[in-house]
């Protein structure tokens, strides 16, 4: 980690079988968490709720998170997380939609940065996720360590 680093904040939402909310990042063969760069003045938390908002739809109030701080992620960028348990009869990815856009590089389209959401398990992540998230979650344990703290704040 580093004070230099960018900071992208996110959230490890589990559902009641233990599985991982993941976003599908549109153009890519990866799937990833909810996260983004926190804004000038914004908390971590406030980042990450924004953030997920803005890619799922999903609004969450700040109560009930477990901080899993900051953590080296990939060079010139930490990322900070945030896990909480939730209910996929509440939380349903059919209803998920992304309003945060990018510009296609060669269509110059401008399309959702994610076009599809579903429910995985820690085990199905690496085949899921990038190389860096993966490394993160299942190789560092980040994954396990989240579920036993989102396991306390229930």
């Amino acid at each position: 980690m580093s004070a230099a680093a960018a900071l992208s904040c996110g959230v490890l939402l589990f559902n009641e079988h233990d599985e991982l909310l993941l976003a599908h990042a549109t153009g890519n063969r990866h799937w990833d968490v909810p996260k983004g760069l926190a804004e000038p003045g914004e908390t971590p938390l406030a980042a990450a709720l924004r953030e997920t908002r803005e890619e799922t739809g999903i609004v969450l109030d700040e109560s009930g998170w477990a901080d899993l701080g900051r953590h080296g992620y990939r060079p010139g960028k930490d990322l900070h997380l945030f896990a909480r348990r939730v209910d996929s009869v509440r939380i349903r990815v059919a209803d998920c939609v992304c309003t945060s856009m990018f510009v296609h590089a060669r269509s110059g389209k401008s399309l959702p940065e994610a076009d599809s959401f579903g429910w995985f398990s820690v085990e199905h992540l690496p085949q899921r996720c990038a190389r860096s998230m993966s490394a993160l979650l299942v190789t560092k344990g980040l994954a396990a360590s989240a579920l036993a703290a989102v396991a306390r704040t229930t």
